[in-house]
C-alpha cells in the first residue's frame, strides 16, 4: 500500500458547484421543450415534405445504379464522373427543358389535375408511417387503415391520365392499371390484417412494438403476399402490364412530357419508398435492433431501403407476365395463401390468450 504524501501546502480544487447533486443548471438539458401546437405542425409537415422530396429520388439513383451493374450500362455511371454521381440531376435538367405538351383533344383540366392526384396519397401515407415512436408525422391510432386507404387511391390519377389523354393507349393502360388494384388489394388487405390481428392493434407503432423475431416465420407467408401484391399495385416489374412499352406505348402516361411525366416517376418511386418502409414495420419490426433508442429510425431506413433494392433487383432479373397470369396469381394463389394466414394468425392469437 502506497503510503500517503504530507506535502505542505493544499491542492484541494473548491469547485463552483456540488458534481454529486449532479449536473448544474446551466448544462443540464431541459427534461421536455413544449413547443406551440402550430409551430410543431409546421415541423412536422416541413419535414414529412423533405423526407417525400429526398427519399423518392433516393431510390430512383440507386435503381439507376443496381441496374447499370446488372446490366453492364455505362451511361448511368458516366455523368459527373466518379459513379455518374450526377446522373439524377441531369434527369431533372433533362425533365425541365422538355416542352410541356397537352393534346388538342385532351380534357385539359383533367389532364394537368391526374399527376398531382397520383402523387399526394404518397405524400399522406407517408405521414402516417412511423420510423420510430417518436419520429412519425402524423401519429394516428389505426394508422394501417388510413395507409391502405390513400395508397388505393393512388390509382385515381392513372384512371384521370389514361381517360383525359384521349388516346386509346392511355386508355386501356388505365383500364388495366384499375384491374390489377381490384385484384391485388384483397390480398394485400388480407395479409396486413393477419399483422394487425397478432399485435392487436391497428396502430403501426403499436404493430412495430408488438413485434418479435418468431414473426419472421410465422408471418412468412403473408410477407410473401404484401410483398408480390404491392409490386402489383405499384405497377413494377413483372407486373407493369399497363405500361408495356411493346404493346401500348407507355400506358396512360403517353402524352405526358416534361414536369408532369416527371411527377408521375416521382409517385411511382414514392410508392416504393411507402410500400418498402410499411414492409419493414409490419413485417422486420421497423425501428427493433441494437440502440434502438437512439438509431430506430436509422434502423427502419435501412431495413426499408434493403426491401426497395429487392423490388429494383426484381425489376432486372424477371420478365413481364400476361394478363390472364397475373389474374391467375392473385386469385389462384395469393388469396388463399393470405386467408391460410389469417386463419393461422387466428389460432396462433387464441391458443396465446
Amino acid at each position: 500500500m502506497t503510503p500517503a504524501l504530507d506535502l505542505p501546502f493544499d491542492i484541494s480544487v473548491s469547485w463552483p458547484f456540488d458534481w454529486s447533486l449532479g449536473w448544474p443548471d446551466w448544462l443540464s438539458w431541459p427534461d421536455a421543450v413544449v413547443l406551440p401546437t402550430w409551430l410543431e405542425v409546421v415541423l412536422r409537415a416541413v419535414a414529412v415534405l423533405l423526407a417525400f422530396l429526398v427519399l423518392p429520388l433516393l431510390v430512383g439513383q440507386t435503381e439507376h445504379k443496381v441496374m447499370a451493374h446488372m446490366q453492364g450500362r455505362l451511361g448511368p455511371m458516366y455523368a459527373g464522373g466518379f459513379h455518374g454521381w450526377a446522373q439524377l440531376v441531369a434527369d431533372g435538367v433533362k425533365f425541365v427543358q422538355k416542352e410541356d405538351i397537352t393534346p388538342a383533344r385532351a380534357d385539359r383540366w383533367v389532364f394537368r389535375l391526374a399527376p398531382a392526384v397520383a402523387l399526394v396519397p404518397y405524400l399522406v401515407a407517408l405521414a402516417a408511417i412511423p420510423l420510430s415512436p417518436s419520429v412519425v408525422g402524423a401519429p394516428v391510432d389505426a394508422g394501417v387503415v388510413l395507409v391502405l386507404a390513400v395508397i388505393g387511391v393512388g390509382v385515381i390519377g392513372t384512371l384521370m391520365a389514361g381517360w383525359a389523354s384521349a388516346n386509346k393507349y392511355s386508355l386501356l393502360g388505365a383500364m388495366r392499371a384499375a384491374a390489377q388494384l381490384v385484384s391485388y388489394e384483397l390480398p394485400l388487405v388480407l395479409a396486413v390484417a393477419s399483422v394487425a390481428l397478432a399485435a392487436g392493434t391497428l396502430s403501426l407503432v403499436g404493430i412495430a412494438e408488438a413485434w418479435s423475431p418468431w414473426w419472421l416465420l410465422w408471418q412468412l407467408p403473408g410477407a410473401v403476399v404484401f410483398l408480390v401484391a404491392a409490386l402489383a399495385e405499384l405497377q413494377r416489374p413483372p407486373f407493369d402490364m399497363p405500361l408495356a412499352d411493346s404493346e401500348i406505348v407507355f400506358g396512360a402516361f403517353t402524352e405526358y412530357t416534361g414536369l408532369r411525366f416527371a411527377f408521375f416517376l416521382l409517385a411511382e418511386y414514392a410508392g416504393i419508398v411507402v410500400f418498402s418502409l410499411l414492409f419493414a414495420v409490419l413485417y422486420l419490426g421497423g425501428w427493433a435492433g441494437p440502440l434502438e433508442s437512439w438509431l430506430g429510425w436509422l434502423w427502419t431506413l435501412l431495413k426499408g431501403f434493403v426491401v426497395a433494392v429487392v423490388v429494383i433487383w426484381l425489376r432486372v432479373s424477371w420478365p413481364r407476365l400476361r394478363e390472364d397470369q397475373l389474374q391467375r396469381l392473385a386469385w389462384v394463389w395469393l388469396v388463399p395463401i393470405a386467408l391460410f394466414q389469417l386463419a393461422l394468425t387466428a389460432v396462433g392469437v387464441v391458443m396465446t390468450s
